[in-house]
């Protein structure tokens, strides 16, 4: 049975950080989902998630091609001295177009442009974003060691990556985070990563614990969804598998109201209570919704209610792949669930 979740306000480690067990994953403010909120809101909600104690701020050079670092560096920049920075390489937009390279040129270039961007001598957390096939990982990580050496950056990190990666990894430097999708209807940590990285020391960290705002109070509708949401190629939102995964999310809301808590608040406690060097990064654009997700740091979830979501919702019962076969092909995590 699940222990009972309410993590409180003690902090979980990073490497050398101390951070509250829930940061802001801040892709959605340049990139992915439709058209972004403008600059002014998208400044408002990192501010205002500063004001609420998030301390936690992942971004990446892939997010709007740059443009979310330089958001992040124009709001925080002020605030270096509280905050644990997080950024990626590796995945880039070139000419419009998303591209996956880890040559050392390439890593330590993009590193470079971050800290730029982001306006600041140092990234606390710099990730390897995709591994390169074409690129050795020891390569890739052996460039951000040169980082970490020249004081451009403090601690490393992979995401998307399975446990052999990760060993082959850590033996060229150590690595602080794995960041891998981690949810109710995503499971791939429990394939071995979950179990890895506690035995290395590493915080793994989830993204998308909320299920790319399916586990929220307004689920996407497919049909509605912009030009350019990423959520359009994802199958689990196509009409062949949507209309199932839905009736499991109706169950999961009556598990949430029986604990007297919000659907996103029962999905992130459950993330959160699967180890405590797990670190959830929600995204979100609402600072409503943000405040409702920080809320989980001071909330408790009852084991039955956790281990009640987590039977309805799960590998073996969602419906659909995470990604497409295309994407899958570039992601390095052992497959869970139907189809990887």
């Amino acid at each position: 049975m699940s222990t009972t979740a309410g993590p409180g306000r003690t902090l979980r480690r990073i490497g050398p950080f101390e951070v509250p067990a829930i940061g802001l994953g801040c892709m959605n403010l340049s990139h992915a989902y439709g058209v972004p909120p403008t600059p002014e809101a998208a400044e408002h909600l990192l501010r205002t998630a500063l004001d609420e104690g998030v301390t936690l701020f992942d971004t990446a050079a892939l997010y709007g091609f740059g443009a979310n670092e330089e958001l992040l560096g124009r709001v925080l920049a002020d605030h270096r001295d509280r905050i644990v920075l997080a950024s990626k390489c590796g995945m880039t937009g070139v000419d419009g177009r998303r591209v996956i390279d880890g040559r050392p040129d390439t890593v330590r270039r993009t590193a470079d442009q971050a800290l730029a961007r982001l306006r600041t001598d140092t990234i606390d957390l710099y990730y390897l974003h995709r591994v390169d096939r074409q690129v050795p990982v020891e390569e890739s990580i052996g460039a951000m060691t040169d980082l970490v050496t020249a004081g451009k950056v403090r601690a490393l990190g992979l995401s998307e990556v399975s446990v052999a990666t990760l060993r082959r990894a850590h033996a060229v430097h150590p690595i602080a985070a794995l960041q891998n999708e981690y949810s109710l209807w995503s499971r791939n940590p429990e394939q071995g990563t979950l179990a890895a990285t506690r035995e290395l020391g590493v915080a793994l960290v989830a993204f998308s614990p909320l299920a790319r705002g399916f586990l929220t109070a307004a689920p996407p509708d497919p049909a509605g969804l912009p030009a350019g949401d990423i959520r359009r190629a994802m199958p689990r939102f196509d009409a062949r598998h949507y209309p199932a995964n839905l009736t499991l999310r109706r169950r999961l809301d009556e598990i949430a109201r029986d604990a007297g808590r919000t659907l996103s608040q029962l999905a992130l406690a459950w993330v959160l209570s699967r180890a405590p060097h797990v670190v959830a990064i929600p995204g979100t654009r609402s600072v409503a919704h943000l405040r409702e997700n920080l809320a989980v740091l001071d909330l408790r979830v009852a084991g039955e209610a956790l281990d009640a979501a987590g039977a309805v919702l799960n590998s073996a019962t969602v419906h659909g792949p995470r990604y497409n076969e295309a994407t899958l092909a570039e992601i390095d995590t052992e497959p869970c669930g139907p189809a990887g």
